[in-house]
């Protein structure tokens, strides 16, 4: 093991900003699309009652620290280390209601703030575009600049981050430096991480000297636990595409059917047509061969292989 853990676990996320109300303000203003005059400048941590409840998978993959400013707006930061499209329905579920409950009934909604759920995935969430930051809020559908100011997901592709082809925001580069590139393996920090005070006091505090074997086994066992999740969300999607493809050959095998049936179809009408042509011909003889008088009825009828009756009725 190198000289770090890695930030992403429950463990090491949770005491870097779940601990230090400092370093979480620096990463909130790094990350949020906040404006100048709108800055987190202090924060105080949410009542362990007040954090959203998880499933049993949940509360295993998911890492959060949540906490409110001196302006009364909520901020619900999450590392979600698996995913599934339901985590956007429940993050929105979250931030909801976290914005409902500012208010007790009958109080003026003036008083509500705006609700930030701030979520670093670090996992592909199967969003078709390059860039790494995902921004949601509730915007005029014609007119982008009319927004109802509320709530505000924003979700973080940690896999699509390369350093070298951002350079809008110089601490959130070093704030998603620090969180892909830190991690068991690190020997040495990048000297660009170790020079700036916050993210060098980050490193400090994930430094493998820091924390006690009984802290050791509970970060090894988060792992382990998100290796079995991953496993089995591995093996879910295998069982899945398996499914579908048995879908996709039984239609193919359907439509192979039902182009048999509709050939055969044809070759039955075009059977029928045949025959009726080759009946209305016989007709026709006869017709031909009445009207010209040479032969009996009787004689007709053996010529053609109409019945004699179908011979009297020309």
């Amino acid at each position: 093991m190198g000289k770090y853990l890695n930030p992403k676990a429950d463990l090491t996320f949770k005491k870097i900003f779940g601990e230090h109300p400092h370093l979480v303000i620096s990463l909130l203003n790094a990350m949020l699309p906040l404006a100048d005059g709108e800055r987190v400048e202090s924060i105080e941590y949410w009542p362990a009652e007040k954090i959203p409840r998880r499933t049993a998978a949940e509360k295993d993959s998911i890492v959060d620290v949540c906490c409110r400013d001196n302006k009364k707006r909520e901020f619900i930061v999450e590392m979600q280390m698996t995913w599934t499209e339901s985590f956007k329905k429940r993050v929105l579920l979250n931030a909801s209601k976290a914005y409902v409950a500012q208010t007790e009934a009958g109080e003026p909604y003036r008083l509500l703030q705006p609700v930030y759920a701030l979520n670093f995935v670090n996992a592909p969430m199967n969003i078709d575009t390059e860039g790494y930051y995902h921004h949601y809020q509730l915007v005029h559908h014609q007119n982008s600049d009319e927004v109802i100011d509320g709530l505000q997901l924003v979700f973080i592709e940690l896999p699509k981050f390369h350093p070298q082809t951002f350079s809008e925001r110089k601490m959130q580069v070093l704030w998603l430096r620090f969180l892909t590139e830190i991690n068991e393996r690190t020997q040495e920090a990048p000297a660009e991480l170790l020079e700036n005070p916050e993210v060098n006091e980050a490193l400090k505090i994930v430094e493998v000297a820091a924390y006690s074997p009984a802290e050791m086994r509970a970060y090894d066992k988060f792992w382990d636990i998100i290796s079995t999740a991953k496993t089995i969300e591995l093996d879910r999607q295998e069982e899945a595409r398996a499914y579908q493809q048995k879908i996709e050959q039984a239609q193919e095998e359907l439509e192979r059917v039902q182009a048999k049936v509709e050939q055969a179809q044809a070759e039955k009408e075009q059977a029928q047509a045949e025959v009726g042509k080759l009946k209305q011909d016989k007709i026709d003889t006869a017709r031909r061969l009445k009207a010209m008088n040479i032969m009996t009825d009787e004689q007709i009828a053996r010529a053609t292989g109409l019945s004699i009756e179908h011979i009297h009725e020309l």
